[in-house]
């Protein structure tokens, strides 16, 4: 696996103040609204639930113990179940792109964001960045309602930003393909392309997600990350439509 430590960005030119916000908005909305993962209540209310989206109507399940196999033997866990929702279930698949299921889920995402967007940022400006963040989650939860439409899949909560930080990565790799990026790859720090970088991850979610889009291995919506990665590499020359030479970086020469 790959894990980026940083890029260049020698040649920025705007703030991020957009992507600072986001970085921002998910971390005080896991911290405030979920307890750091605690608080059931507002989490299986707000995430996207397929099966309510496809529906277009709230449901409510109860609690239910299951049975989770450990070293130590089988112990029983409350599996809490879907809560009622006070808005509008379609507004979920917004709510749910500034939520996460943990710690490490939110610190993953934030730092793959921290890295990449204030790219994105840069070529864009800040309030077609925020719009194409937008868009790009909304896609990504699209395509992972298509693959989790029906059967057991489609009663599972989802939530993450991972749909619309995809849709970052796959404008990263059409603006910036030879940008020099910093990566842990295994226990060797190395120095490669964007192009390279980003498309061992790409390569990644192809491959673990092969047979498994729907629901993805261990939670991971794989769906959800090649929807908004295809979105994000496709609608990055339309988002830059209208942009000036001037409201563009230098040209980045470095290979």
């Amino acid at each position: 696996m790959v894990l980026p430590i940083s890029d260049d960005n020698s040649d920025i030119t705007v703030f991020p103040v957009v992507n600072l916000a986001l970085i921002a908005a998910n971390v005080l909305v896991f911290v405030l609204f979920q307890g750091m993962g605690l608080n059931n209540d507002f989490t299986m209310a707000w995430s996207m639930v397929p099966a309510e989206i496809v529906s277009g109507e709230d449901i409510v399940t109860e609690d239910s113990v299951v049975e989770v196999r450990t070293e130590y033997g089988v112990d029983e866990m409350v599996k809490p179940g879907l809560r009622p929702t006070p808005v509008s279930v379609y507004l979920t698949i917004l709510t749910s792109m500034f939520m996460h299921g943990s710690i490490a889920h939110l610190l993953g995402n934030m730092w793959f964001l921290w890295v990449f967007g204030d790219n994105i940022e840069n070529d864009l400006g800040w309030l077609r960045y925020l719009v194409f963040y937008l868009v790009c989650g909304i896609l990504a939860s699209l395509a992972h309602l298509m693959f989790n439409r029906s059967g057991e899949a489609a009663m599972i909560p989802c939530l993450g930003a991972s749909g619309a930080i995809s849709g970052v990565m796959g404008a990263y790799i059409v603006m910036h393909p030879s940008r020099r990026v910093t990566v842990l790859l295994g226990r060797a720090v190395v120095n490669v392309t964007g192009i390279v970088a980003v498309g061992i991850w790409f390569l990644f979610q192809l491959i673990s997600g092969l047979g498994m889009l729907g629901g993805g291995g261990g939670g991971v919506a794989y769906a959800a990350h090649i929807g908004g990665f295809i979105a994000g590499a496709a609608l990055i020359k339309p988002f830059m439509t209208g942009r000036s030479s001037k409201d563009l970086p230098p040209v980045h020469l470095r290979g």
